[in-house]
């Protein structure tokens, strides 16, 4: 048999078995594509043949319709960090309802989370709120047109700051229509080339310290300095998206880098898991939405202060997640991706786990990676093979290869997870031939 045929049959079989396992997932999927695309209204969350639909979870678990168990290895990815139903945040919740949700103005809650906030990224003098990240990147954008006067936005190839800017393969048509340079990602000379071609117009740079949805690929820190020294010689302004990365250090990715931008975007777990982003950064920039000055920009957003929202997210960064269980957790992700990572070598697999801290992705390839180009050549079908196996064994992650670990994650958990990965990597060696 070749080994083409092998990959196909071993992906056949886990598929088949994966159908056999869930037909209520499978009866949900009929039911919902009679009036959603597919069944779908968030497009990462579906995959062939349908998606599994969850019924319940707590901590770390989640069950299906059809009543199996999963050790949950994708945390809402990234968004539920605080894990399913956490009892702190359940318990800020229910207080908060019993105030009422819509308060028709300002509140006791949104200067408090505010504070929180600015004392953990030192670069974050003001913030505002909104209801994602992708609500945060947009209107950071934005105010860094209004402030510099300029009207380009360099971003990178594999670059993603929500459904509306995002750059797996170029600009996606669904984008909003600002006028985007494309660099390479971790490739100073492209960026140069750029800044030598458009430096006067360019408004500012918009980068993940760590590209996520490409696949956990971490910037190199003398690569983020490197655009931290450019956007300031050329005017522009540099702008971190930390909607992952920030749960990575107690002061985000940027702290543990020394580089300090003039914007900062963060998602949904600044609000304990809700509905919530930020963006912020100088006081200088950010004060061009101050309502007082004849020139304000305008900010709209009817649940930017929502209640439960800042009431969860008060709850978790007081209690929950503390400096100390944010460099414990992080921890916890760095050893069990030199483990994983220890498999593939001591089996000389051509795998490995990229990422930082909390959070990792699975890559069939043995090559270094540092731009989404580095990717292209991989074999996808393995991906698939490592996602419907850690299923078939009780783990869930996303089917790209994206893992990350939550706060209720526990070391049997993590055990769990390497014995799983364990098995995928002794099923694999014969397909590798």
């Amino acid at each position: 048999m070749h080994i083409e045929d092998g990959i196909d049959r071993a992906l056949g079989q886990c598929i088949d078995a994966y159908v056999d396992r869930t037909p209520e997932s499978r009866k949900q999927f009929e039911f919902a594509q009679r009036h959603l695309p597919a069944g779908n209204t968030r497009s990462v969350l579906f995959y062939e043949p349908y998606p599994l639909a969850m019924n319940r979870g707590e901590d770390a678990l989640l069950w299906d319709l059809d009543g199996h168990r999963y050790v949950d290895f994708l945390g809402e990815y990234t968004a539920g960090l605080y894990g399913h139903s956490n009892a702190v945040i359940r318990a800020a919740l229910h207080r908060t309802i019993d105030a009422g949700l819509s308060l028709t103005g300002h509140n006791e809650l949104e200067g408090r989370l505010a504070a929180l906030i600015c004392s953990r990224i030192a670069s974050l003098e003001r913030i505002r709120f909104t209801n994602s990240g992708t609500e945060a990147n947009l209107l950071a954008v934005a105010v860094a047109k209004a402030f510099t006067r300029r009207s380009m936005v360099m971003v990178f190839e594999g670059g993603y700051h929500g459904g509306v800017l995002t750059f797996a393969q170029g600009p996606a048509t669904i984008n909003v229509p600002h006028d985007f340079l494309l660099a390479r990602y971790n490739d100073i000379d492209s960026v140069d080339r750029l800044f030598e071609r458009h430096g006067t117009e360019i408004a500012v740079v918009l980068v993940e310290p760590m590209q996520g949805a490409a696949g956990c690929i971490p910037g190199d820190p003398a690569y983020l300095e490197h655009l931290r020294q450019r956007s300031s010689e050329h005017g522009a302004l540099l702008a971190f998206d930390e909607v992952m990365t920030s749960r990575l250090a107690p002061g985000a990715r940027q702290d543990q880098i020394s580089v300090r931008p003039d914007l900062t975007t963060l998602g949904k777990y600044i609000g304990g898991g809700m509905s919530c982003g930020a963006f912020g950064g100088r006081s200088d920039i950010m004060d061009l939405f101050d309502p007082r000055r004849k020139d304000a920009l305008p900010h709209a957003g009817t649940f930017n202060n929502n209640v439960m929202s800042m009431a969860a997210g008060i709850a978790g960064l007081e209690q929950v997640f503390t400096p100390d269980a944010c460099i414990d957790l992080n921890a916890k992700g760095d050893a069990l991706r030199d483990r994983l990572n220890g498999i593939c070598a001591q089996r000389r697999l051509p795998f490995q786990f990229s990422g930082l801290g909390s959070t990792m992705n699975f890559h069939p390839t043995g090559n270094a990676i540092r731009s989404t180009a580095d990717l292209r050549s991989c074999d996808t079908r393995f991906r698939d093979l490592f996602f419907f196996s850690m299923l078939e064994q009780g783990i869930y992650v996303a089917r790209r290869g994206f893992v990350v670990l939550s706060l209720p994650t526990t070391l049997a958990d993590i055990d769990r997870f390497a014995e799983a990965f364990d098995n995928f990597a002794d099923k694999c060696g014969p397909l590798l031939g």
